[in-house]
């Protein structure tokens, strides 16, 4: 298949989505817990979920403001400041994905969903107690892109929590080791397993390569 930018915007507009949510590779999945100042919490799986730095320690994410499940979770980060990311294991993938529905702003995607909100104290947004793999963040700074309509949600981490095993003495995080699940498209989940951890690539330490294409 090859397709160039006018055989894209004539493909069949369901087909086209799938195509292109596809072809950045395997992505994360999380669900992103928030609550408005009236108590009202929200859910929502996301695969947008990047690192933009180690110090201060933030990540990002993209939604859609003007879309609903993006509007309630961008509502209630905006009211509280605070959110928590909550990686998606492979027990509870398909009930993460059904917080994706159209659900109506009074309705909980903890309660439709059979998750369990978990507060910790200080902290407002409510985690997911069930992922074993969750940050709690405060948001920073919210970034209009114009291009699409979307918006980069910048948030610094103020709890991490994994479990003490899945942590080596160096910080390497095995996500298999917590069976976290990855998405390709809109609904496709994958597994992760760890095949190789390489040294800190160095110019003057490069392996020899020389046979590896035979």
């Amino acid at each position: 298949m090859h397709l160039t930018k006018a055989d894209l915007e004539t493909t069949e507009r369901i087909k086209r989505l799938n195509i292109i949510n596809s072809v950045t590779g395997i992505k994360p999945a999380n669900l992103i817990g928030s609550v408005s100042n009236e108590g009202q919490s929200n859910l929502a799986i996301f695969s947008s979920v990047i690192h933009l730095g180690s110090n201060p320690a933030l990540l990002g994410f993209i939604l859609r403001p003007d879309r609903e499940a993006g509007q309630h979770t961008y509502e209630n980060i905006l009211e509280t400041g605070f959110y928590t990311i909550n990686h998606v294991h492979e027990s509870f993938a398909e009930q993460a994905h059904y917080t994706s529905a159209k659900f109506r702003r009074y309705e909980s995607e903890f309660d439709k969903c059979r998750f369990t909100e978990e507060y910790l104290s200080g902290f407002k947004a409510p985690f997911v107690k069930e992922s074993k793999l969750k940050l709690g963040l405060k948001f920073l700074q919210g970034i209009p892109i114009e291009a699409n309509n979307t918006m980069l949600i910048i948030g610094e981490i103020e709890q991490l929590i994994v479990p003490d095993d899945a942590v080596d003495e160096q910080g390497h995080i095995d996500l298999s080791h917590v069976d976290d699940v990855g998405i390709s498209g809109l609904n496709s989940y994958y597994k992760l397993a760890k095949f190789a951890q390489f040294p800190y690539a160095r110019p003057q330490s490069l392996p020899d390569f020389s046979g590896e294409k035979e």
